[in-house]
């Protein structure tokens, strides 16, 4: 009972934290976006803007007019907004729970005769193991949001194709393939700070639950992973092949999402069983 009492405490504790995103998310990544985005250049008309679903009335209004691509866009906005916020919500909760579990173990600690590191280990396990899958998914998501803007920024035919010229313009010693007009989305930013969150949950969980020696090899490996899955998103459409990085990257975090030790804790439980 008491240690349920600790933990509503400490998710009380956060609620003026998840209000203050939830405003957040729907002022800017909601509001002040389509605004931005869409709204003005709906109204206004013209100007450099990327192509996408948001702007189909521009160059097609027999499809779709412009008052019914405000309301469209507009309610797709709102819709963005409050995924942005559960997304946050729950990178909150996993900060919160990476934080609880520490405090049990530096309290326990203090505690004569009593040894309890085991525990505190298995559950430090279970815990860096749903962190890291969070991880993984959050920065593959702002892959493909910053991957989805500069396609629409570029001269491709479609987005398939645009990869794989890239791919292919390594090993032609090309490097013209970012020949699109230089124009960035708000999705560049967004994606950067649901990158710059999630990384950094990632790694609070990794200095406060991965002090044992044995989770350090572990640890290196799924850090390493983040680490590439990172470079890959900081380096789309810098340079002439970047979708071979890119690929690598997603790769190996994908497998990641099934075996986050990446066959390491597997074959120390069979040598243990041995």
């Amino acid at each position: 009972v008491e240690s349920d009492d600790a933990w509503l405490r400490n998710v009380d504790a956060s609620s003026y934290t998840y209000w203050s995103v939830f405003v957040i998310c729907l002022l800017f990544a909601g509001l002040f976006q389509w605004i931005g985005v869409s709204l003005i250049p709906l109204m206004k008309g013209g100007g450099n803007y990327a192509m996408d679903w948001g702007k189909i009335a521009l160059v097609r209004p027999e499809v779709i007019s412009v008052p019914e691509t405000v309301v469209f866009t507009g309610l797709a906005y709102l819709y963005m907004c409050l995924v942005f916020y559960l997304f946050f919500a729950g990178l909150i909760l996993l900060y919160t729970v990476v934080h609880d579990l520490w405090r049990i173990g530096d309290g326990l600690k203090n505690l004569p005769h009593v040894d309890h590191q085991q525990e505190l280990n298995q559950a430090g396990l279970t815990v860096m193991r749903g962190v890291f899958r969070c991880t993984v998914l959050g920065v593959l998501v702002a892959i493909w949001m910053k991957v989805q803007s500069s396609y629409l920024a570029s001269s491709g035919e479609n987005i398939v194709a645009w990869l794989v010229g890239d791919m292919s313009s390594m090993f032609q010693g090309r490097d013209d393939v970012s020949t699109g007009f230089r124009y960035r989305m708000p999705t560049h930013y967004s994606s950067l700070l649901i990158v710059i969150s999630t990384c950094f949950v990632f790694l609070y969980g990794s200095i406060r639950l991965g002090v044992g020696g044995r989770f350090h090899a572990p640890l290196w490996k799924m850090s390493a992973v983040v680490a590439l899955l990172v470079a890959g998103y900081l380096l789309i459409d810098a340079f002439a092949g970047f979708s071979i990085l890119l690929g690598i990257g997603v790769l190996l975090a994908i497998y990641g999402l099934f075996d986050p030790w990446f066959g390491q804790w597997r074959a120390r439980e069979s040598q243990s069983v041995s």
